[in-house]
């Protein structure tokens, strides 16, 4: 198999991101498994290695994507003019182009001129002074993908899928429907099997209200939602099952069991993973016809330009990348070959 050519945002220039790419690819090692394009400009990037004082790799410099070069770090000019870095600090110019290199990022993935993206932080402040009216990448990767997506948060500890992403709490009950839960079951198992290479995934599913709703005596919401929606993926063949009182179910590692689970709402999955998987977690958009990873922590504004940031979560997201690249190459792979072994011409009669 050609090696995977992989896209990397660059982030909010202002905090980690671009400290955190130059460390995870520091590693020579690292080209011979991928091919890197890191989507920026090279002055930004030069600026970045002053910090990052140990990074002794070669970049190169490309202005399209035909004309990049195996076996080297790419940089991708997505613009030309000189830009102000100011560390620590949410501002136009960070959002104005964190947002052009995801751009750029997406119009080749969609072009397939590259198999995967990985998107370093951004900030919403700055991405909003920009003009950025989404809530993450997340929600803007998937409009502008199109179908339909589920924020998943990765590690060897576990995978956790959000039926809501980035929606206040008083919201969360309005949007927790059947046809919703249904929905993100659906992408859940889907990518558990094509993206993970897990043929007959486990999933849990967690409860809306504490102890899962108490048959019915604290919300609703459970009896005449969420259970219904776990019978119907049962019947339809699926192994999956809930909902789980999300405080015991970690509390006395039910989770250990499951493949996936699936959580009702942003902070009822993240605190969980982020409590035993940080810096070791990645978040991956599944669902999409494009592959999708990301860091599992923000800009770190307080430790940027100080050389202390660890590479080891956006590493993880790279590996990541590659490693769904193939998986998703292999699945394809065996349904054809299944389906054209389920082929069998008939004979022809001999008269």
């Amino acid at each position: 198999m050609t090696k995977p050519i992989i896209g990397i945002t660059i982030g909010d220039m202002n905090g980690i991101g671009p400290e955190i790419i130059l460390k995870a690819l520091s590693d020579e090692r690292i080209l011979e498994i991928m091919t890197p394009v890191i989507y920026a400009n090279s002055k930004v990037i030069a600026y970045h290695k002053n910090i990052v004082t140990d990074f002794t790799q070669h970049t190169i410099n490309i202005h399209s994507i035909d004309k990049l070069q195996h076996g080297k770090i790419n940089v991708y000019h997505c613009w030309e003019e000189t830009v102000n870095i100011n560390l620590s600090k949410a501002t136009l110019e960070g959002g104005k182009y964190a947002l052009l290199s995801i751009d750029y990022a997406l119009n080749d993935a969609l072009n397939r001129s590259i198999d995967a993206i990985v998107t370093a932080p951004i900030n919403k402040y700055a991405m909003s002074l920009a003009g950025f009216d989404e809530k993450g990448h997340t929600e803007y990767i998937t409009k502008k993908t199109g179908g339909s997506s589920m924020m998943m948060l990765c590690s060897d500890v576990m995978k956790i899928g959000l039926v809501t992403n980035h929606i206040p709490i008083r919201d969360v009950a309005n949007q927790v429907d059947k046809e919703t839960i249904l929905n993100k079951i659906a992408v859940f198992e889907q990518s558990l099997r094509k993206d993970f290479g897990i043929e007959r995934p486990v999933i849990g599913v967690l409860g809306l209200n504490p102890h899962a709703g108490d048959d019915g005596t604290i919300g609703s919401e459970d009896l005449d939602i969420v259970r219904p929606a776990i019978i119907e993926a049962k019947k339809a063949g699926l192994m999956i099952s809930g909902p789980f009182p999300a405080d015991g179910f970690f509390g006395s590692s039910q989770y250990k069991k499951m493949d996936g689970i699936l959580a009702m709402y942003h902070d009822q999955g993240l605190i969980p993973f982020k409590t035993m998987s940080f810096g070791m977690g990645v978040n991956y958009t599944a669902g999409l016809d494009i592959v999708r990873t990301s860091p599992d922590h923000g800009t770190a504004y307080d430790i940027a330009g100080r050389n202390e940031a660890d590479p080891s979560s956006m590493r993880t997201a790279i590996y990541m990348a590659v490693d769904i690249v193939k998986s998703r190459k292999q699945y394809s792979e065996d349904r054809a070959n299944s389906l054209q072994a389920s082929f069998k011409p008939q004979e022809e009669e001999v008269e």
